[in-house]
């Protein structure tokens, strides 16, 4: 009976909430006829019968939800039709030829598009993910419907992600703070991108979300009384002025408090923008009437004024930025836009799509320029690794303004040199770089530009790229050209150098090369893995594979020993570099070879238990690197000196892994007692601790011996929890 009468409430309420969403989409196209959403609804009822959701509603609940997101966001009613439609070819037995059948090619069109890539087999997680990425770049670029319907999806996802268990609820939001956000705010859309990382950062970091949150309603009664008194003295001055403006006012939104705190190590107390006034003005010359009034009743900060409606941001959002400090000391920020600009600020590019003549307009054409700068410049990006970090770099970019000569605008990421500059005006004029003149001097090419710079680009014919600056650029575009001149030329080296290094095998063993034929280098080349002689050639060059080894598969005649001294001679550099570079090689293991030496890199010190990659080196043997260390995305540009390493199984357990962590806290009395209990109430052996102090905040260093991943994510999480302890950083080099 009780479920009889929870299944009636839920049909009710899935009733009254579409009856919502058609309302909704009536008051902003009231001239539609509104027939196709309520089949959608219908079609989508019928096929998600039965199925339930981890929190025991109704499916039919989800599609319906993301269907009334959309409308939030004023879209047409195909994007309606289309949300409502979106899982039903994943979840159910409904086929996209049934879906153009019932709603026609438009749909049926954006639903393929924002179906899942579930059922194609890749090779790790970080493969499929990239892939799903790839996907969706590449059909935002054919619609924009398809990225808005998987913002909605997510958003609802993440309003209702307390059903799922603990590991599913970290892995979405962290792919929801690495991808869906940054998407969002690239597209402008401030609103839903904001949800999306408070939602995130929740579940990402449940320890520091509740710090932050204490914070901040600690705070909340006084800073709503303070901005009441600011909005009512501003309303009075704009009314003396004769300037019609809407006042609001917000406090910082949870991620971006924990982003900043972080990113300047600074406390709340000490942030200028916790408190934030928005003024919207009629027109962009009261803007600019209203920055003055601000101006003359408080005392600006200069650093932190910022023209936005001159210079818009790529996502094209506008507003002029300022902080000033009122009488009693207290630090706020006042934004100041048109009602045009606020609706591009919150909505972003859903706030003018519109699809009554086609897909597409050309103003909003424009706005999708960068996307299919971003699809230009992943084409020659294999790895999906590399492809979602340079993603990344390209969808949350903090800009720097610059010039040309001629006075044209060259906006690049923060921290960018000469060298991204040239890159962006140019591939060849990157490639051809050989130094730079900023505002009429000579600067180094790693120079950090600065918002305002002109840049002017010397170059060279015949002049071509260096490794070196792939530690120089900070733009993925630079990066991805710089990367691919290097991958050519390279590997013409490697396959030289391997020719010669088989040629010289073959003499010590009286093999004549002339009689092994092709078909043999392509039988040994596929019995390694690759499709080509010259794979195989250029895998030695490299020092992937030895060149003896592969001599002996393509001719039986050196296979015979050649003799103890070399192989003694062998054993002698092999120990030395062992004594060198560090220890622990009998902890991991290079899938398919055995004879292969193997060390940690010292730039990472990667630990049992971490997601690592191997790097063939000259004379080394195999760097093995945690996969998030900085030098990886500078070394794997060559990707035949890449080899798939795996931690050992049957290794004893090692004495353990010296580990440097830095701690940013209060400096306050007891602090460094707490620390070093968590730390020793594990058995955990303290090696280091140095501490720095400023400004009420302390900076601890300490290095502690580690047994494995799961050992260090254990003592931070302990040292997490302490009050007043910001942040845990693990220092790669320690």
């Amino acid at each position: 009976m009780a479920t009889l009468r929870h299944q009636i409430a839920t049909n009710v309420l899935t009733v009254t909430r579409f009856r919502e969403l058609l309302k909704k989409v009536r008051s902003y196209r009231p001239n539609d006829d509104l027939g196709l959403i309520r089949s959608a609804y219908n079609y989508s009822l019928l096929h998600h019968t039965g199925q339930q959701r981890a929190s025991g509603e109704p499916y039919l609940v989800h599609p319906l939800e993301v269907a009334c997101v959309l409308a939030e966001m004023k879209l047409d009613p195909i994007a309606i039709v289309a949300g409502l439609l979106h899982d039903s070819v994943e979840d159910t037995s409904v086929t996209i030829i049934d879906i153009r059948k019932e709603f026609g090619e438009q749909v049926a069109h954006i639903v393929e598009g924002v179906t899942k890539i579930s059922k194609i087999d890749f090779a790790s997680s970080e493969e499929r993910q990239a892939e799903n990425v790839r996907k969706m770049v590449l059909a935002m670029v054919d619609d924009i419907r398809v990225v808005l319907i998987k913002l909605a999806d997510r958003l609802h996802n993440m309003r209702t992600l307390e059903h799922l268990p603990p590991e599913r609820q970290q892995r979405i939001a962290k792919e929801t703070l690495e991808i869906y956000a940054p998407i969002a705010h690239r597209l402008g859309m401030g609103k839903i991108r904001g949800e999306l990382e408070d939602l995130g950062f929740r579940y990402m970091d449940p320890i520091g979300y509740d710090q932050v949150h204490a914070a901040v309603e600690s705070r909340r009664k006084a800073g709503e009384h303070f901005l009441a008194q600011i909005e009512e003295l501003l309303r009075e001055k704009f009314k003396e002025a004769g300037i019609e403006a809407l006042v609001q006012s917000r406090i910082k939104r949870l991620y971006s408090i924990h982003q900043k705190i972080l990113r300047q190590r600074i406390t709340v107390d000490q942030m200028y923008d916790l408190f934030a006034v928005r003024v919207i003005a009629n027109n962009v010359q009261d803007c600019y009437g209203v920055l003055g009034i601000i101006h003359n009743l408080w005392r600006p900060v200069p650093s932190r004024i910022k023209d936005f409606i001159a210079m818009p941001r790529p996502n094209f959002y506008q507003s002029l930025h300022t902080s000033v400090i009122a009488e009693n000391g207290q630090p706020f920020e006042v934004q100041i836009r048109t009602e045009e600009m606020h609706k591009m600020a919150e909505e972003g590019i859903a706030a003018h799509w519109k699809y009554k003549d086609g897909p597409v307009s050309a103003k909003d054409e424009q706005r999708l320029a960068w996307l299919r700068q971003v699809v230009e410049w992943q084409r020659d990006v294999s790895d999906p690794n590399e492809f979602l970090s340079t993603l990344k770099i390209d969808l949350y970019p903090e800009e720097v303004y610059t010039f040309t000569p001629k006075g044209k605008v060259v906006i690049l990421p923060r921290d960018a040199t000469p060298l991204d500059f040239a890159y962006t005006i140019h591939t060849e004029v990157g490639h051809t770089c050989v130094g730079a003149k900023v505002n009429g001097r000579m600067v180094p090419l790693r120079y950090r530009l600065h918002s305002g710079d002109i840049v002017e680009i010397l170059t060279q014919a015949g002049h071509h790229p260096s490794r070196d600056w792939l530690s120089v650029v900070k733009s993925s575009r630079a990066r991805n050209k710089i990367k691919h001149w290097m991958n050519v030329h390279q590997r013409e080296r490697a396959i030289e150098i391997g020719r010669k290094l088989i040629e010289k095998e073959a003499r010590k063993y009286r093999v004549a090369l002339k009689d092994i034929k092709e078909p043999d280098f392509q039988r040994v080349a596929s019995d390694y893995g690759l499709g080509r002689g010259d794979d195989l050639l250029a895998g030695i060059g490299y020092g992937k594979f030895p060149a003896r080894q592969v001599l002996a598969k393509l001719s039986p005649a050196a296979s015979e020993s050649p003799g103890e001294a070399d192989e003694e001679k062998q054993s002698a550099i092999t120990s030395v570099v062992r004594r060198v570079f560090g220890g622990d090689h009998n902890a991991i293991k290079v899938k398919g070879h055995d004879d292969l030496l193997v060390y940690r890199a010292r730039c990472c010190n990667p630990i049992r238990g971490e997601d690592i990659v191997g790097y063939v080196t000259r004379g080394k043997g195999v760097a093995v690197h945690s996969r998030n260390c900085p030098n990886v995305t500078n070394l794997m540009y060559e990707s035949e000196r890449r080899i798939a390493v795996e931690w050992a199984r049957d290794t004893a357990a090692a004495a353990g892994y010296p580990v440097k962590l830095t701690l940013f806290c209060d400096d306050r009395a007891g602090m460094l007692k707490q620390i070093t209990a968590i730390i020793s109430d594990d058995n955990t052996n303290i090696r280091n601790i140095e501490v720095r102090t400023a400004n009420s905040q302390a900076n601890i260093d300490v290095v502690i011996d580690i047994e494995d991943l799961k050992h260090l994510e254990l003592i931070v999480s302990g040292l997490r929890k302490i009050a007043g302890v910001h942040d845990v950083q693990r220092v790669q080099r320690v």
